[in-house]
């Protein structure tokens, strides 16, 4: 055998390459356990922020002004996609506002005060306090008036029955006592651009727009106009009672708004 021969390949074969490191499998680094449930808590709390921020948020109910639908202490989950891109309340709309100031006691407008439940409430999964409940009556440029020969809140002159939303309550005539217990009629309004007027579905048992009203009889110094929410003050629109279980139910519009006119 030559040289030529111990150096020559057979034919139609091919020298074997060497292998490279770099056809090795690669290898799977997996985090220690503790620090993929810290990562997988991040992301939890930035989906929580994120969705307070933008969609739901959680509050409870701190009264009884809006019974029967709402009790006091219920938990209610609130939507704000509806006023989203210049969307603004529509009347019937159940909503939560921020207090314009003074409407509120103390207590309630602290929100809670253990450690906890105040983290919670700043990411949305605790009700948050400093906030009102009520039901949206008027919109910009709306007049309400009370009432008529039935005891029914007038918008716009159209009667708004509240058969299936308003508390019955059998020693109060009409369904805007709090400003004069019935014994004369009011007017409030036209509703200022960029302002709501609201209510509670207790009406004998609500410190709403109504009773905010100046009564000149009774506060010669009031500043007339507090009786209105701004739209800014707006959280969102609630649509489900989420707790107690028992009572879950969807939130929705009466029908009898539909029937206001807009304001002439």
């Amino acid at each position: 055998m030559t040289s030529h021969d111990r150096g020559s390949v057979p034919t139609g074969t091919q020298p074997e390459e060497p292998r490279s490191s770099s056809s090795k499998p690669a290898k799977t680094h997996h985090l220690p356990l503790w620090q993929e449930t810290i990562l997988l808590l991040a992301v939890a709390l930035v989906l929580a922020v994120v969705i307070k921020a933008l969609f739901l948020q959680a509050f409870y109910i701190p009264s009884e002004s809006m019974e029967p639908g709402l009790v006091k202490d219920d938990r209610i989950l609130v939507q704000k996609v509806s006023y989203w891109g210049g969307g603004e309340p529509q009347r019937g709309d159940v909503v939560v506002f921020k207090d314009p100031g003074g409407w509120l006691p103390s207590q309630e407008a602290a929100g809670p005060t253990a450690t906890l439940p105040k983290l919670m409430t700043k990411i949305g999964l605790y009700p948050a306090g400093g906030h009102l409940v009520k039901r949206v009556i008027g919109v910009a440029g709306d007049t309400i008036e009370c009432c008529d020969d039935q005891g029914r809140i007038l918008v716009n002159g159209k009667p708004l029955d509240g058969d299936l939303y308003v508390k019955v309550d059998e020693g109060i005539a009409c369904d805007g006592p709090m400003v004069n217990q019935c014994g004369t009629d009011w007017t409030a309004g036209p509703v200022p651009e960029g302002h709501i007027f609201v209510m509670g579905d207790n009406r004998g048992h609500s410190a709403d727009s109504s009773q905010k009203m100046c009564k000149p009889k009774v506060e010669t110094e009031c500043v007339p106009g507090r009786e209105f929410v701004p739209v800014d003050l707006v959280v969102g629109k609630v649509f489900v009672l989420l707790w107690p279980r028992q009572r879950f139910d969807v939130i929705t519009r009466p029908g009898t708004f539909e029937d206001v006119p807009d304001a002439s």
